[in-house]
């Protein structure tokens, strides 16, 4: 899974990488589900918009069911009822320069993974509309995750697909997509371009939004 990740750099580049349009922000060290992202949808306009992370599908009677759905298995986003159409419809990159994961041991140790390059990558992310009772829209997304890379493998057994930018086009092409053709995107990526290392425990208050979440406390991780 994902619970956690990180934009702090600048998206200018990324967004004119896709001709969008970047938007005034303050960097962000600790992002959390339920609380609101950077993404860039695939409804053609290719710019940077916020959408709550938790996706409440559009048929949802509770939008509790949000807190349930931050992340998505790739392995079965064909099959389940809340992923399956988004996957084939709505589409969307969820912008972030690092994310952690937490290490399977007693007490669990906070890691943090980027690229080696420290740029702005984009998380495979599906989103939906839902309505409340007043007619008025709701937009959540969610990250879909996929089995780990030779670092990651070190630390958590999934980790969230970073899209190839090859993979930028058809993942936000606004035409109904075959699952057939989506899913050879999700795959992990590759270790070598990555870099991942200890941080201290700060980070697992919501409110500790901070430098120093991302500073490290330990060696870095090799493969």
């Amino acid at each position: 899974m994902c619970g956690r990740f990180t934009l702090t750099a600048d998206v200018r580049e990324f967004a004119d990488a896709l001709a969008g349009e970047a938007v005034a922000r303050s960097p962000r060290y600790n992002i959390c589900p339920s609380q609101p992202v950077s993404v860039i949808l695939n409804d053609g306009q290719l710019a940077i918009t916020k959408l709550k992370w938790g996706l409440i599908p559009a048929w949802a009677k509770d939008p509790a069911i949000g807190n349930k759905l931050a992340n998505a298995r790739s392995e079965t986003l064909a099959e389940k009822p809340s992923f399956r159409t988004p996957l084939k419809r709505k589409r969307c990159l969820v912008l972030a320069d690092g994310f952690y994961e937490w290490s399977q041991t007693k007490p669990k140790v906070p890691h943090y993974f980027r690229l080696k390059s420290k740029t702005v990558f984009a998380f495979a992310g599906l989103w939906d509309v839902w309505r409340d009772p007043t007619g008025a829209p709701v937009a959540t997304c969610c990250l879909i995750t996929t089995t780990p890379n030779a670092l990651l493998a070190r630390i958590h057994h999934r980790m969230p697909v970073i899209l190839q930018p090859r993979y930028y086009d058809l993942w936000l092409a606004e035409a109904e997509q075959s699952p057939a053709d989506l899913l050879p995107a999700l795959v992990p990526f590759p270790a070598e371009e990555m870099e991942g290392f200890p941080v201290a425990g700060i980070v697992n208050q919501p409110q500790n939004d901070r430098a120093d979440c991302i500073q490290p406390v330990g060696p870095p991780l090799t493969p």
